[in-house]
């Protein structure tokens, strides 16, 4: 039990009606999950009012209510508490509730466009390698040091954060590297968090779905900067024109990384290859098992990380000659007639483009190039012509597919992309509504050496449609069917 007084420290609150020397058990957003003694905080979401379900809430045990608007009749056994924003009430609820966890260890938050999964986890597995004790906060999984748990969403919500935080206290973990979305950001999700360091990696198209324009989704990640504090580290891309944007008003100290430009961390690539990059890493060389640009910018990034939390530079590099590639992130096989299957999360114009870039960089002209690719449903639509040119400008063959159609017509969201196809690559386009077909299509295409790229899912183990997620493994499909053409 905790003491609702304690709870609403440093709350922004408007008004209050009742007591709030209270004993409460927990905290609940949604009323299914209250029980007796329970905190419910009626949040305004997308689709539901959380206001609309506080005497359901009542009924079920709640003592407290946190709203935004009272109810125009109140129990006087209910203590309600009038606040502006009961999102960020509940965060800052959520980490008192807690005992404030993410003062118990550092904390680094990741935010951009692209790269946040990759560095957020390979900073795991470098602490890791490094002997300390870890925790991770991603889109594909959190890790409470060797303890693994699912995950749904890039930023959870405040109460899992904190909860998770919590157990890495328990644990005695002392780095915890997290992903940082633009709608973590701006829901509050991660408000009330002590970060120790903030990094920048890009911006690109993405989330126009969500945001309102590329400058609100900008704004947004600079928020997180801005509300970093003293004692913290902002690392920013410098090779990217929204990196010193994040830096305007920070009161963190400031870094850069970067492979075009002048930084405190500097990258080089020497050699590019499927065994992996060769870089130079601030004068100094290191092998890698990583490939392409877009992962020497991910590794510099690191790199920056670890220097800043005081890791020495050449156990850093050590330690980076041994981390692998993140699950659907540049993850490829070669079968035994050596042909190389590579998928990638890329759901992006810029991510596409990173990646069809760094395979045309590696490839033969004797290799073809097959990409399966689609955009998914219920998400920004001016993205997908962008996509479909990129696709069909960089490979020599294109099929393109379904993603996650979610609510949405697969063969609407396939005509959109083939509205950014330029005349001269048409005949390079095949358009298959599903996924199993076109990804079955791209593998009988297929000869010895060329390089087949399944773009969109990555890591994803499913596909949604109308609501319901059915199991789809782009990698195991793949592999599976190659088997069976090359037995």
């Amino acid at each position: 039990m905790r003491n609702l007084k304690n709870i609403l420290q440093d709350v922004p609150v408007e008004s209050v009606v009742g007591s709030i020397d209270r004993s409460v058990s927990n905290i609940q957003y949604d009323s299914r999950s209250v029980e007796l003694d329970t905190i419910f905080v009626a949040i305004k979401g997308g689709v539901f009012d959380g206001h609309a379900f506080i005497s359901k809430a009542i009924d079920q045990g709640a003592v407290v209510v946190v709203c935004e608007n009272l109810p125009e009749i109140l129990d006087a056994e209910i203590t309600y508490v009038k606040v502006k924003s009961t999102a960020r009430a509940l965060a800052l609820m959520a980490s008192n509730y807690y005992q404030n966890p993410s003062e118990n260890l550092k904390l680094i938050g990741i935010t951009g466009t692209n790269g946040k999964t990759t560095v957020a986890t390979l900073l795991y597995e470098l602490f890791k390698l490094a002997g300390y004790k870890v925790g991770l906060i991603s889109t594909v999984k959190i890790m409470v040091d060797e303890q693994e748990f699912s995950t749904t969403h890039t930023t959870p919500d405040s109460l899992v954060i904190n909860s998770y935080l919590s157990q890495m206290n328990t644990q005695g973990i002392e780095f915890c590297f997290m992903e940082v979305s633009s709608h973590g950001i701006h829901q509050y999700r991660t408000e009330g968090l002590l970060f120790d360091g903030g990094v920048f990696t890009n911006l690109s198209h993405d989330h126009l779905d969500y945001h309102a324009s590329f400058s609100e989704y900008r704004d947004v990640k600079k928020s997180f900067f801005d509300q970093l504090p003293s004692t913290a580290f902002a690392l920013v891309n410098a090779d990217d024109k929204n990196g010193s944007v994040m830096l305007q008003n920070t009161k963190a100290k400031q870094s850069t990384y970067a492979l075009k430009s002048y930084a405190d961390y500097r990258v080089q690539i020497l050699e590019n290859q499927f065994s992996g990059l060769l870089l130079k890493m601030n004068d100094q060389e290191v092998s890698t098992q990583l490939i392409g640009s877009f992962n020497a910018y991910n590794l510099v990034a690191i790199y920056g990380v670890a220097d800043l939390l005081g890791i020495e530079k050449s156990e850093i590099l050590r330690h980076l000659s041994l981390v692998t590639n993140v699950s659907g992130r540049f993850q490829y096989f070669t079968t035994p007639l050596e042909v190389t299957v590579i998928v990638d999360y890329a759901h992006t114009p810029d991510a596409l483009k990173n990646v069809l870039e760094t395979i045309n960089a590696i490839r033969t002209k004797n290799q073809t190039l097959i990409t399966v690719v689609g955009c998914g449903g219920d998400r920004d639509k001016t993205k997908r012509p962008k996509m479909g040119h990129i696709a069909s400008a960089l490979s020599s063959k294109v099929f393109f597919t379904s993603d996650n159609p979610r609510s949405e017509k697969p063969e609407q969201i396939i005509v959109e992309m083939e509205a950014g196809v330029q005349p001269q690559n048409l005949d390079k386009i095949t358009s298959i509504k599903d996924r199993k077909e076109a990804i079955t299509a791209a593998c009988k295409q297929a000869r010895s050496h060329d390089i087949i790229l399944i773009a969109g899912k990555g890591h994803e183990v499913y596909q949604e449609v109308k609501g319901v997620k059915h199991e789809f493994n782009d990698s195991k499909l793949s592999q599976a069917i190659l088997i069976g053409l090359e037995q």
